[in-house]
């Protein structure tokens, strides 16, 4: 079972365990955290969003940081630091008991998450292999399931409502922290030819942000990125509040949007392996994303059975430009990316995702929620115009391709 599994290559191996065990902690904290603070330490719903957003615009600064430093001293070094710093972090969240103190431990924390992609990012170019695209798939895969798991795992928690539940939830996400890095631990050394060149002492100067292509590539991607928050955030509200569909059709949904991601994830990503094939993987994300947005919005004033149809329809081809979109954007934040370079450059890309991760909520609460069918087929034809233009503007703004 472990042979079919986990990959054959043992860095392989330790980084795609390392990466499952930080995603189960990410599911953890994703259906668990915000309760912890509202029911256990009693902050309001509004100061918890204001932690949140604060912490994720730390973030988009320490992530472009913490990948240069990755680049300069060894992503393996830095990675392991961060896992250490992670698990201080998240056990100072058990100390919080005001708005001041959450606020300067959710910034801590955001600075943390960001700093473990910038620093995942050269390791799993390092150790990608021939097939590095397939890679990054099973990648994604893996942390899907994690993800998932780690939310089943919280959801005990949350039915028994209790502060020792919480706090036992709390320390399990600080001690994924903590595995995640041991783990690490058996991580072969990088070699010249593995990483493409990545050695410590590289990663000074700041190229990234003078490159005009990756620079292009990350701003697209951050408009893109705008819709990762419909499973979480838009739909469960559009189902109960817009909608006669059963409630437990918005679990239904998000399991079914987990299973095709670890499924498809891979499978797709075997085609996306260079920056032309990721534009026509855009162009893909861009048509079913808007397909399976006009979907979800036309499941408003219908029978309940018509609308759980129109909402699952509408979730397999969301899920779909989802897979293509995630397959582009890691072609775009790893393919254009100098090896030297790999972290600075990932933390950059993550800014503008950070960004849209911070913003996205108050935008789907601006245009779906508010306006209804017109204010869906805005945000689904910014996502579609995107899509399309993607190519061309790549095209247009890129220079001679950079060794692999």
């Amino acid at each position: 079972m472990t042979a079919v599994l986990l990959p054959a290559d043992r860095g392989q191996r330790v980084v795609a365990v390392t990466s499952f065990v930080h995603s189960f902690g990410t599911g953890l904290f994703i259906a668990a955290g915000a309760l912890f603070f509202t029911r256990v330490v009693g902050l309001p719903a509004p100061q918890v969003a204001g932690g949140l957003f604060a912490a994720a615009m730390t973030g988009l600064v320490a992530g472009v940081y913490v990948g240069r430093l990755a680049d300069r001293w060894g992503p393996k070094r830095v990675q392991i630091g961060v896992a250490v710093c992670g698990t201080v972090v998240n056990t100072g969240l058990l100390l919080v008991d005001t708005f001041w103190t959450y606020l300067l431990v959710s910034m801590l924390s955001g600075a943390v998450i960001a700093g473990s992609w910038s620093t995942l990012a050269p390791l799993v170019r390092g150790f990608g292999g021939p097939a590095p695209a397939v890679f990054r798939g099973y990648l994604r895969s893996v942390g899907n399931l994690a993800i998932a798991l780690g939310t089943v795992a919280a959801g005990f928690a949350i039915q028994l409502d209790t502060r020792a539940a919480f706090l036992t939830v709390m320390i399990c996400r600080s001690l994924t922290y903590l595995v995640s890095g041991l783990i690490l631990l058996w991580l072969p050394p990088l070699t010249i030819e593995d990483s493409g060149g990545t050695l410590e002492g590289a990663g000074r100067g700041w190229a990234a942000l003078r490159d005009r292509t990756y620079l292009t590539a990350t701003a697209i991607n951050a408009v893109m990125s705008l819709h990762f928050t419909v499973p979480t955030f838009l739909l469960p509200l559009w189902i109960v509040e817009h909608t006669s569909a059963p409630r437990w059709t918005i679990s239904a949904v998000l399991v079914l949007n987990t299973i095709l991601v670890v499924v498809l994830q891979v499978r797709i990503s075997r085609n996306v392996a260079d920056v032309p094939s990721a534009g026509r993987a855009m162009r893909w994300a861009g048509v079913t994303l808007w397909a399976g947005m006009l979907l979800m919005a036309l499941a408003e004033g219908i029978p309940p059975w018509s609308a759980a149809l129109l909402l699952t329809a509408g979730m397999i081809a969301y899920t779909l430009g989802e897979i293509w979109h995630s397959a582009a954007s890691a072609e775009y934040s790893f393919g254009l990316a100098p090896a030297h370079a790999q972290g600075q450059y990932a933390g950059v890309f993550g800014l503008g995702h950070g960004l849209a991760e911070g913003v996205s909520p108050a935008v789907m609460s601006a245009l779906p929620l508010a306006l209804g069918l017109p204010g869906w087929l805005a945000l689904a034809t910014l996502l579609l115009a995107t899509g399309l233009t993607c190519h061309p503007l790549m095209t247009r703004v890129s220079r001679p391709a950079r060794s692999r």
